[in-house]
């Protein structure tokens, strides 16, 4: 039996929730992971949280898939999600497949990523107001996640191999100064670290033009009327 329109949309909103709750645990863990962690090894702990959070995912997936009025149309769309979804650090744990620290935190990221995206979804549908407001306010917190996440990783990457970081916070800064072009004294040593050193900067342009059109558009509006 399909559902009707009001209860597939309370089921949306109902798995959104879910989803976000999911995505902020795992990024909890992955930080605790990084700045707690030897920077050499996975723990146990954090695969076992990263593997919970992955089922809750495919889980969302497949339940709106059930839901759904359009099945076959709602997969092929949604594939990108359920790829994203994969527990692949833990399949490749469990294959006894021996992978390094560094690779295994880029492969741990791609759950984050689905999260990452849910989380945008349900700020852009929580902020009331026109679309480029929400267009706005989902930019601000990508860059913010995004930056943050930059931090985390150029921290577990360099903490070893870079004498003038010293401690997470010298990473969160030099990830600030970085997405706002300013620059930082902090040089990357690692491939990744210089991949991300190129990443934030250009991240931190784009925010300029959303920016100005925003404030073109919030506020000229309010001058015109008032002249």
């Amino acid at each position: 039996m399909s559902l009707t329109d009001t209860a597939r949309d309370g089921l949306a909103d109902t798995l959104g929730a879910v989803k976000v709750a999911a995505g902020l645990v795992l990024l909890a863990a992955l930080s605790w992971e990084i700045i707690a962690g030897d920077h050499v090894h996975m723990s146990g702990t954090y695969l076992t949280i990263q593997f919970i959070v992955c089922l809750v995912f495919l889980c969302d997936f497949f339940v709106r898939w059930t839901a759904a009025e359009r099945r076959t149309r709602f997969f092929w769309r949604n594939l990108p999600f359920l790829l994203l979804s994969v527990p692949y650090l833990n399949i490749l744990a469990w294959s006894g497949l021996r992978m390094t620290h560094d690779w295994a935190i880029l492969v741990g990221l791609i759950p984050l990523l689905r999260a990452f995206l849910a989380m945008i979804i349900i700020v852009r549908w929580l902020v009331r107001g026109t679309k480029m407001r929400r267009l706005f306010v989902a930019y601000i917190f990508t860059v913010v996640v995004f930056t943050y996440i930059s931090a985390l990783v150029f921290y577990d990457y360099e903490a070893l191999a870079n004498p003038k970081l010293h401690g997470f916070g010298n990473a969160l800064w030099w990830a600030w100064m970085n997405v706002t072009t300013v620059g930082a004294e902090i040089f990357p040593v690692t491939v990744i670290g210089k991949i991300f050193c190129v990443l934030l900067p250009s991240l931190g342009m784009m925010f300029f033009p959303i920016f100005t059109t925003y404030v073109l558009q919030e506020y000229a509006p309010d001058e015109k009327s008032g002249q």
